[in-house]
């Protein structure tokens, strides 16, 4: 029987049940992303073997490239706040200095414990560095006029740190290839740390507007087709993301400009709407096809191999460096303590930092120091999987029940006294 065949049954099968069964899954402690993984691991070579083909490094980072795309737009489409420091003031803690306290220490933890040179040990941080917008979307915000705190913080960081981890990335891949760091620093600082990021955010605003001003000029004589309208938003993510990057920009963060801009640009809510919810079903079935090749390139004998070293960086990651990195970034800040806990244990790695990875493969990353990366990266991304997806639905409940929906009441009752 043709295993094609029988691979469609089944990804026809799983989308049917999470989909009928939505309603029962999201009141379980228990995420898609579970679901997806174990479905893939059944599928592979420790089940059914019906999903035979493994994808090499280049099919992956184009699949999980685009994955990120979508998502960080999505989460520019989200953002609903002025241009205002004090509005994005718990984003600029998460990503000017919790990012970097991330990725410094484990850095440390990789040079002290798993045998590795600054450079290499700064490439697995920022391999490690980007929160997922894709699979934490129970903790992201979820409709136009959601003003919470925490859910902000969260979509923010989720929709930036999977762009301003590349320096970082870069400065471990410059490394690999060249230990004699002062031969290539200064380049480095000027075009894949300044520039870079200057030209993804000029280039964000400016490909968006561009767009944006083209579709209403065009509809004020013919109105395009409903059932087509919405591909305007996928085309913005691909001209904003191919433009910025012939300027060598970096175009995760023009993608997530991006979306801020087009979300701006539209005042008719139907609109808004319709645009944020075709980006929202193409996230979701990236992210079946995503976890599902996670979970069917998982191998016993290498994650045995490297399972200390794997289990010391994740466990460290999620239970001591995010939670210490946000407790101090965000020192003196208004947040109440409950929602700088809930910070510290929402670090949800994924799909950016398979993209990350994947990258480093094609940019020279290999032999035993690239094996040792990698299935860090799978056992981290598989715990953080399991653990956030375990626990997001019953904290999160916690939180609307006990701190969010209290916050509320005492903004609507200031509100009442001061009219």
């Amino acid at each position: 029987m043709d295993i094609y065949i029988l691979d469609l049954l089944v990804i026809g099968l799983l989308l049917l049940m999470v989909t009928l069964g939505s309603g029962w899954i999201q009141r379980l402690p228990l995420s898609y992303a579970i679901i997806y993984l174990i479905v893939g691991v059944l599928l592979g070579r420790y089940g059914a073997n019906l999903i035979q083909v493994r994808p090499n490094a280049e099919i992956l980072e184009r699949l999980t490239e685009f994955v990120v795309l979508v998502s960080v737009f999505g989460c520019g489409l989200k953002m609903n706040r002025p241009l205002k420091f004090w509005a994005w003031n718990t984003t600029a803690r998460l990503i000017g200095l919790l990012m970097p306290i991330s990725i410094l220490a484990v850095a440390t933890v990789a040079k002290l414990f798993l045998g590795f040179d600054w450079g290499q040990a700064i490439l697995l941080g920022a391999i490690l560095a980007p929160t997922d917008p894709v699979l934490a979307s129970e903790v992201q915000l979820y409709h136009k006029d959601d003003r919470d705190e925490l859910r902000f913080g969260l979509t923010s960081e989720g929709g930036l740190n999977d762009a301003l981890a590349f320096p970082f990335v870069y400065f471990g891949i410059h490394w690999l290839k060249d230990p004699n760091w002062e031969n290539w620093f200064k380049q480095w600082v000027a075009v894949d740390l300044i520039w870079a990021i200057f030209a993804g955010i000029f280039m964000g605003i400016l490909v968006a507007k561009a767009v944006v001003f083209v579709d209403k000029w065009l509809q004020k004589y013919r109105k395009a087709d409903e059932l087509m309208e919405d591909f305007v938003a996928l085309s913005t993510i691909l001209l904003t993301y191919s433009i910025t990057e012939l300027v060598n920009g970096y175009g995760f963060i023009a993608v997530f400009v991006a979306g801020i801009v087009v979300r701006s640009s539209y005042h008719d809510p139907e609109k808004q709407k319709s645009k944020f919810e075709f980006i929202e079903q193409i996230e979701k079935l990236l992210e079946v096809a995503t976890i599902l090749i996670l979970g069917t390139i998982l191998q016993l004998k290498p994650i045995l191999a490297h399972l200390n070293q794997g289990l010391l960086i994740a466990l460290l990651l999620l239970f001591v460096i995010r939670p210490l990195g946000t407790w101090i970034s965000t020192l003196g800040s208004p947040l109440i303590p409950a929602n700088r806990l809930l910070f510290g244990w929402f670090g949800i790695r994924g799909v950016g930092s398979l993209y990350y990875l994947s990258y480093a493969f094609g940019e020279g990353l290999k032999d035993e120091l690239g094996e040792t990366i990698a299935w860090v990266t799978y056992i981290t991304v598989v715990i953080s999987v399991v653990l956030h997806g375990v626990s997001a639905t019953p904290l999160m409940n916690w939180y609307e029940k006990n701190i969010a929906s209290r916050r509320n009441e005492a903004v609507v009752s200031d509100q009442i006294e001061k009219y």
